[in-house]
């Protein structure tokens, strides 16, 4: 490929809408080009990139059996009504009617085209187990998009779905993608990323795992013991506290508060010494009911994990509006409180047993004080509903606790029969009776992959593409291209390197030397070679390694095996 033919402009400059490096990067490579919001075009460079990463999990899929599919974009409102995902997904979802007014929406996953597959194919235990995937593109009318490729809008995914007449054979194969997963983020470059528990969120199921690269950019807040290798993701995370300490119980007195309504402002005007002696009150509705109010109360220095509260409530919650409650936001206590049939209240594990604390006295402008747990008001029942802070002890083994945050670059679920059961996928098993098959279901995003590696690789420079992944292997760089000597021996060499299955970009310019190595850094292209009057002189060509800066001369005549070798060394490396 000649450079001077690549559609796409390289810039100095760096977007002033580029959040993140690897953002800024491609953006100034000349790699994408915004469409609309979270919508990208990938130019040549890009796509050869996407390319070599869905090769490698094509390779790393078909090893364990997988059989890659391809389902349609456009699914109808009967498939995902059957799963009962037509409703619970929200405006993520695309939803619209065609011409014959039928309703449709535009697959985000395809759990549902899965199973009516599967259903329609197998009917017996034999036939079991089986894993079909597909690479395609999705898409996901995301709130936020940012970040280039990291979170969009549409997409490209990989998403595979595992069927099998056992939870024992489930969990079998569940750790051979588990492991694959691990192969496919070492072949595509990656070296800072972790497995962690995780939600299962709108996928259903119980045990879930992300696969995720820790950076400072990253949304999702990791927990980690460096002891015993805990690791989860905050939504499910859990830690041991210290007991509560044992003290006398003092009289409860309501006290006069003002204006008072965040803990921070009650702290400060009954002077306490932090907020872990108050209680904290946290109200959200009910998605679709606005009447519906879930209370939680937790102690004042916690926050409310939703992830953990959606699992108790097993509803979908919004922030709270009080307009149409009974309840004084600011004041809200559960001393005294009145039953409520739209009100489902959730205590924190961190109340029970607390002590002489502050809370709300559901009156406008007063706080009880000295509020004691199994005295002044009742809790049947407790749950975990609280974000890990840093510096708990690991439930684990009782080690300090440290927060990272990280990019989820891929995910898998065991998802049991929450689809095959809900779709009425049946099999006969091998005494004649039927049986839901469970299943698993597998997910990488390629483009995210992909600004991924470009957020982790880059340097000061530029791009630093790994060999495994990069859009061409080497950089053909002429000094004075024009020169009719230089000119020949550029395209005999690119020739030459191009018929031994060696990927070359030439920069056939007339620009300098300067400008050309660049141009070379911001695109990470792995290999530099260098042609000038002087190399060709001692009959030399000049290699320089994007990765560690290594520059050395090699013989013309030995450059297809010096670059082979770098190739496969580089390779190598990262299987």
């Amino acid at each position: 490929m000649l450079i001077s033919k690549l559609v796409g402009e390289r810039s100095k400059t760096t977007p002033s809408d580029a959040q993140f490096t690897s953002h800024a990067f491609m953006l100034r490579a000349g790699f994408m080009k915004q469409v609309s919001n979270g919508i990208w075009t990938l130019t040549m460079p890009a796509k050869r990139i996407a390319n070599k990463i869905e090769t490698i999990i094509r390779e790393e899929m078909d090893l364990i059996e997988g059989q890659e599919c391809l389902f349609p974009v456009v699914l109808p409102r009967d498939l995902l009504e059957e799963s009962g995902r037509y409703e619970s997904i929200g405006l993520e979802l695309v939803r619209f009617k065609d011409r014959n007014n039928r309703d449709n929406v535009l697959g985000m996953t395809h759990e549902e085209a899965a199973v009516h597959l599967a259903r329609n194919t197998v009917s017996s235990y034999q036939q079991l187990p089986f894993m079909i995937y597909q690479i395609q593109a999705k898409f996901r009318d995301e709130a936020r998009s940012r970040g280039g490729l990291i979170r969009v809008r549409e997409f490209t995914m990989k998403d595979a779905y595992s069927f099998h007449e056992t939870q024992e054979d489930l969990e079998k194969y569940y750790k051979r993608v588990y492991d694959s997963y691990i192969k496919i983020f070492k072949r595509i470059g990656m070296k800072n990323f972790i497995v962690v528990q995780s939600d299962s969120g709108m996928m259903g199921g119980s045990i879930a795992h992300e696969y995720m690269l820790l950076t400072p950019i990253g949304e999702d807040s990791i927990v980690i013991c460096n002891n015993c290798g805990y690791k989860s993701n905050m939504e499910v995370a859990i830690s041991k506290r210290d007991e509560i300490e044992d003290e006398d119980l003092q009289p409860i007195e309501k006290v006069y508060t003002g204006d008072a309504k965040e803990i921070s402002e009650v702290v400060e005007n009954l002077k306490l010494k932090d907020n872990s002696k108050t209680l904290k009150a946290v109200v959200f509705n009910i998605k679709g009911d606005l009447k519906a109010n879930v209370l939680c109360f937790i102690r004042g220095d916690l926050e409310v994990n939703e992830a953990k509260l959606k699992k108790i409530v097993k509803k979908d919650i919004v922030p709270a509006s009080l307009e149409d409650s009974n309840l004084i936001a600011g004041n809200i206590g559960p001393v005294g409180l009145k039953e409520d049939k739209n009100l489902i209240i959730v205590y924190d594990n961190s109340v029970k047993g607390l002590k002489n604390v502050v809370v709300g006295a559901n009156e406008n402008e007063y706080h009880f004080i000295n509020a004691c747990e199994g005295r002044d008001f009742v809790i049947d029942k407790t749950y975990d509903i609280s974000k890990v802070q840093a510096g708990e002890k690991c439930s684990v083994c009782g080690s300090p606790l440290s927060i990272e945050n990280g990019i989820e670059i891929g995910n898998i679920f065991q998802l049991g029969t929450r689809y095959t059961e809900t779709m009425n996928m049946n099999v006969l098993d091998k005494t004649g009776k039927t049986f839901h098959p469970i299943m698993g279901c597998y997910g990488i995003g390629v483009g995210r992959a992909m600004a991924s590696v470009a957020e982790e690789k880059s340097d000061d420079f530029g791009l630093v593409w790994p060999m495994s992944i990069a859009p061409w292997h080497v950089y053909l760089c002429p000094i004075k291209f024009n020169d009719a000597e230089i000119h020949a021996k550029t395209l005999e060499i690119y020739k030459t390197l191009n018929e031994n299955g060696i990927e070359v970009l030439l920069d056939d310019r007339d620009v300098s030397p300067g400008f050309k190595f660049a141009d070379c850094d911001l695109m990470g292209i792995p290999i530099r070679v260098v042609v000038s009057k002087k190399l060709l002189e001692k009959n030399e060509l000049e290699i320089q390694l994007r990765e560690t800066k290594e520059r050395f001369n090699v013989p013309i005549n030995s450059i297809v095996p010096k670059i082979r070798q770098i190739i496969e060394d580089s390779i190598k490396t990262n299987d």
